[in-house]
């Protein structure tokens, strides 16, 4: 039986096929890869027609394998690009040893010729390296937003799904492929190809670039009190020079033993053991992510010294910084 469907008029239809250079970089993320190169497939489809053409690369040139541990044949290695290409580099885990010295180079050489590069999912932290977001702004996976700030202080990290700034491209991971390739399929060809290739994707609420990437504050922790999140919320954003609960409590307008039961009821731990919590998982973040020294990143937490982080860090983790930037270190030396 032969499919049927409809076939999209496309505007700019007799333009020339727009080539996509993948660059899958190791353990790579094959959700936010696979969402970008199926959006072009399905483009082609939706319009009975060769609208984008795609190449993946890598170091070698050989084989790349993703953070799932699936191994995907190479077209080319590092190669002149044309200056009409667009390069999406694709990060998953591990990403500072994808940084390297070959990496780095090829996409400055390349960059130099004015051709659109973007970072998918934690790929934001090689075109850092690179020194491609400069005074720009750009998104990353929340997960390595913490070390990301950190090492990239000329960079506007937001929390936005993905960005475009100028000829950068960033997204925060995930299905955050989609909505970029979506606004770019619009851009290029119009919204009616774009919500088509929506549609196929059964992809029923495309987000812009004003979309934050993580969960509301309520729905992350499971609780709908309006005061428990705003609460929630300056502590996240005071992890460097943490607030007491007495000021927390008057800025939501009740007194400390009313924030305190809050939390109890809500989250079983008192305000000061959650907040301690966050600090630490922010630590824990910048050792696995950063070169930062360990006292940078107690200082970074909210920790007036090394060995009052360290007690902490071993209360809650049963291992101590230092260990656990040693074990970190053994892991990518693999």
């Amino acid at each position: 039986m032969q499919e049927q469907r409809q076939v999209v008029e496309v505007e700019n239809a007799t333009a020339k096929p727009r080539r996509f250079i993948f660059v899958l970089l190791d353990k790579f993320s094959m959700l936010s890869f696979a969402s970008a190169l199926d959006s072009l497939r399905i483009a082609n489809r939706m319009a009975d027609k060769e609208l984008y053409t795609w190449k993946l690369v890598g170091e070698g040139g050989e084989t790349a394998q993703c953070s799932a541990g699936t191994s995907f044949n190479l077209d080319d290695d590092l190669g002149e690009l044309s200056r009409d290409d667009v390069v999406l580099v694709c990060g998953g885990v591990d990403v500072q040893k994808a940084a390297t010295k070959k990496m780095l180079n090829w996409l400055r050489r390349e960059a130099r010729k004015g051709i659109r590069i973007g970072g998918l999912c934690t790929a934001a932290h090689v075109l850092a390296k690179a020194g491609l977001l400069e005074g720009k702004r750009a998104t990353i996976h929340w997960e390595n937003a913490d070390s990301f700030t950190e090492e990239f202080e000329n960079v506007e990290l937001t929390k936005s799904v993905f960005l475009i700034d100028g000829n950068r491209m960033t997204t925060a991971g995930g299905t955050s492929s989609i909505d970029l390739m979506l606004k770019i399929v619009a851009d290029d060809f119009g919204e009616e190809l774009a919500n088509a290739v929506a549609d196929q994707m059964i992809y029923s609420s495309i987000r812009t670039d004003q979309d934050t990437q993580r969960l509301s504050t309520p729905t992350r922790i499971g609780v709908r009190h309006p005061k428990l999140s705003q609460v929630i919320q300056m502590m996240e954003k005071n992890i460097e020079e943490p607030i007491s609960p007495a000021i927390l409590a008057k800025d939501v307008g009740m007194s400390t033993r009313q924030l305190e039961r809050l939390f109890r009821r809500y989250l079983n731990r008192s305000p000061k053991r959650y907040y301690m919590e966050l600090r630490l998982q922010k630590a824990r973040n910048l050792l696995m992510q950063t070169d930062m020294s360990v006292i940078n990143v107690a200082l970074a937490c909210g920790f007036a010294s090394p060995s009052h982080f360290s007690k902490c860090y071993r209360a809650h983790y049963n291992t101590t910084p230092y260990r656990e930037r040693g074990a970190q270190a053994s892991r990518l030396s693999i």
